[in-house]
């Protein structure tokens, strides 16, 4: 497939779909929306001391659920594919994962991609769900969810985490096609996963080129080995970025909340790019994340502790034409979908008012350099 831009619809308060004529307008693949219970941005710095945003939101933490706003802009749209960003296998039972998903393409029209993970500790722990084995919990879900797909009668099914009997999904998928599952996958259990199971493979992090193409050869290996045609799985990418010009990075990376993200950046991968991670040699990124855990004095000395250059040299940044040349170099890894996610936004209200504009411009660099649809 030619190379493609997706949007990206914040399902948080206020929610706001002014946008949806503009992303349904054909120049994007996709609505990617994200699915959480709680942010990953901390509490203890989500106050007014230490950003302005905290004067325009009292909580970041304030969202809807992804479902149910998919459902919505299905019925808003006509032509652009909706897709959740991604829902995780442990809060949902995954026969209620196929109904919804069912409902979703004939809400939809067969534009509903099913964005599917193994889930966060942010969205489970606090609420009581069972985070243990999280990654074999997944698997079997989505064995569950292809077999009510698959089934034209009731199927009984015993597994580690499940157990149906005389179960049965008898509505009948929109045309005949069940949604494409597009999985959320960085480690390698998961990508072999995604190499068997899935339709689309959607990573979060912050790989470069090599890295890219390294985990998307580990995706279709899999695929081969699951005699599944591995052309036919569609790499995709969320791109965290920073745009703005040099002094304007370096006034961004003084902000408490940028540099917090150095949080959703596994110890591994900056230990890659020759730095220590302040959480430890084992912390997990996003995974281990736990915002009410982490108290203002904990944050303080990790904020201190953050190194920039860490950050810099994780994130594609810079003008919008030179944070367009790394998309390029992630196409030319294999990426063919993706979206921008500015991060600059994070830095405070002035800057948060002029990220659409950039993301706009970035992505216009993008098509110009890449081609695709526009």
């Amino acid at each position: 497939m030619t190379f493609q831009l997706a949007a990206f619809l914040r399902t948080t308060l206020p929610l706001d779909l002014s946008r949806l004529g503009d992303m349904d307008s054909g120049r994007y693949h996709s609505i990617w929306l994200p699915d959480h219970l709680v942010s990953l941005w901390p509490d203890s710095i989500w106050t007014e001391e230490f950003t302005d945003l905290a004067s325009a939101s009292r909580s970041p933490h304030r969202y809807l659920d992804s479902l149910a706003v998919a459902a919505a802009v299905a019925v808003s749209t006509r032509r652009t594919s909706i897709a959740t960003s991604v829902v995780d296998t442990v809060r949902r039972h995954p026969a209620m994962l196929a109904q919804s998903a069912i409902t979703l393409g004939h809400l939809s029209g067969g534009r509903f991609i099913f964005g599917l993970g193994s889930g966060e500790k942010e969205n489970c722990g606090p609420y009581g769900f069972g985070f243990e084995r999280s990654v074999s919990r997944f698997e079997e879900a989505l064995r569950v969810v292809r077999l009510l797909w698959s089934s034209d009668g009731p199927v009984d099914f015993e597994g580690a985490f499940y157990h149906l009997h005389h179960a049965r999904l008898d509505a009948e998928p929109f045309e005949g096609r069940v949604p494409p599952i597009w999985i959320g996958a960085n480690g390698p259990r998961m990508l072999e996963l995604t190499g068997r199971y899935g339709d689309g493979w959607w990573p979060t992090g912050n790989d470069g080129a090599d890295e890219y193409a390294a985990r998307l050869a580990v995706v279709r290996q899999a695929a081969e080995k699951a005699k599944r045609d591995p052309l036919r799985i569609v790499p995709a990418k969320m791109i965290v970025c920073l745009l703005g010009e040099r002094d304007e990075i370096r006034e961004m990376l003084r902000q408490p909340l940028v540099k917090a993200y150095a949080l959703q950046l596994t110890a591994e991968s900056l230990r890659a790019r020759g730095f220590d991670h302040p959480m430890g040699d084992r912390w997990r990124g996003i995974q281990d994340i736990e915002p009410a855990k982490l108290t203002r004095d904990r944050l303080l000395s990790f904020l201190e502790s953050v190194e920039v250059d860490a950050i810099l040299a994780s994130v594609p940044h810079g003008t919008p034409k030179e944070v367009a040349r790394e998309v390029q170099a992630l196409h030319e890894a294999g990426l063919r979908v993706a979206t921008l996610l500015d991060y600059s936004g994070m830095a405070g209200l002035k800057f948060a008012a002029q990220s659409p504009r950039k993301v706009r411009e970035t992505e216009d660099e993008v098509l110009r350099l890449i081609g695709g649809a526009a």
